[in-house]
């Protein structure tokens, strides 16, 4: 192999990719990246067996070839070379990558390509066709609410359901739901309900990068995987084998209090009872007041610390219904407030110990269901 490329497609290439290397595997050459000519380009790709990368870079090809590098010292090697061509040159009988650039001359020692995973080598027909930016806004609206507790593998993913033209995703974590709904530009060919990992989905926002660009998604027959591939970057991820929980059964069917107020504001005011949340167990209180004849509607949020001090913050709000006096997880509302696009929010709410539903206002397309916490 012998490939000239620039020193910036190589390191925007191996940042996109390096995030799938397994940093702890028993298989050394996971540790690795793969790099292989590829019809006139340069492919990077890195797994760790569950997630799958590839990303594909302008290059000037001479020799074709492939190998694999590993991957820590080959991208802090490339952060520090000057801003122009980088030489790349393997000497195959000893798996041994020569990197030139201005006057930097390294050789990196690498492991045969042939003991690199597979990767699939997917059918786009029948893909399903997602908006980069409108697919990004949807995860991040609903990854965060996956959990993070392995011994619920089902709850650590997305659920994909697609009928149509009608995409909807659902993450819970035992204590909060979000649910986000869109439409495909074009309908699908057949229905899909699959289970995404979120670290899955959440790589994918990050890596695709142009807003304009269509992202397509399949999931080959009988492999148990997904595919996400866009014009320069592929994403495999392996799919949540299991039954997702009928969440629509905990969205609550009414309420008894409807408050609306500024998405900043309320924003502002979680963080910074957050501040002082955090020494304990992230409790903020939301005092709903009622309007009165007299008086405007407004919500007290307020968090207290044995340590740090208490912090009160009252934020005006149109109130229908009842007052209320209710605790949440202030992190959990800070999180989905950073995600809600319209300037005011609704919170619903019953009871203190039934859950809250979050609702953008003049936005149905998306809801999140939070559960109390006990007021001590």
């Amino acid at each position: 192999m012998k490939v000239t490329v620039l020193q910036e497609s190589l390191a925007h290439g191996l940042a996109v990719v390096s995030r799938a290397v397994s940093p702890r595997s028993t298989l050394p050459v996971l540790s690795n990246v793969l790099v292989a000519t590829d019809e006139g380009r340069l492919r990077l790709s890195a797994t760790n067996l569950e997630l799958g990368i590839t990303c594909w870079i302008g290059a000037k090809i001479e020799v074709e070839g492939s190998t694999t590098v590993p991957a820590r010292t080959f991208v802090d090697l490339v952060s520090t070379l000057p801003a122009e061509q980088v030489n790349l040159n393997l000497n195959l009988q000893t798996q041994t990558l020569n990197v030139r650039a201005g006057s930097s001359n390294t050789d990196i020692k690498c492991i045969d390509a042939a003991e690199f995973p597979p990767l699939p080598v997917p059918e786009m027909d029948g893909a399903i066709l997602l908006n980069v930016a409108d697919f990004k806004d949807m995860i991040a609206q609903v990854a965060m609410a996956a959990s993070v507790d392995e011994a619920r593998p089902v709850l650590m993913g997305v659920l994909v359901t697609v009928d149509k033209d009608a995409i909807t995703m659902a993450a819970a974590d035992g204590f909060r739901l979000s649910v986000r709904k869109g439409t495909l530009s074009q309908p699908a060919a057949q229905p899909v309900s699959v289970i995404i990992p979120a670290r899955a989905l959440s790589e994918l926002a990050r890596v695709a990068t142009d807003g304009n660009e269509m992202i397509s998604m399949v999931m080959p027959k009988g492999r148990g995987q997904v595919i996400f591939r866009m014009k320069e970057v592929e994403v495999v991820s392996q799919l949540i084998d299991g039954t997702f929980p009928d969440y629509q059964q905990i969205i609550p069917r009414s309420y008894k209090s409807r408050t609306i107020l500024s998405t900043p504001a309320l924003l502002k005011a979680c963080k910074q009872a957050e501040i002082f949340a955090r020494e304990g167990s992230n409790v903020a209180r939301l005092d709903i007041k009622s309007s009165g004849d007299l008086e405007p509607g407004a919500v007290e949020i307020s968090a207290q610390s044995e340590e740090t001090g208490s912090n009160e913050t009252i934020v005006a709000a149109t109130i229908e219904g009842i007052g209320l006096l209710i605790a949440f997880n202030v992190k959990y509302l800070r999180e989905v407030l950073e995600v809600v696009k319209t300037p005011n929010v609704a919170l619903e709410t019953s009871a203190q110990n039934a859950p809250g539903v979050i609702r953008p206002v003049g936005d149905d397309d998306f809801l999140h269901v939070i559960m109390p916490m006990h007021l001590g």
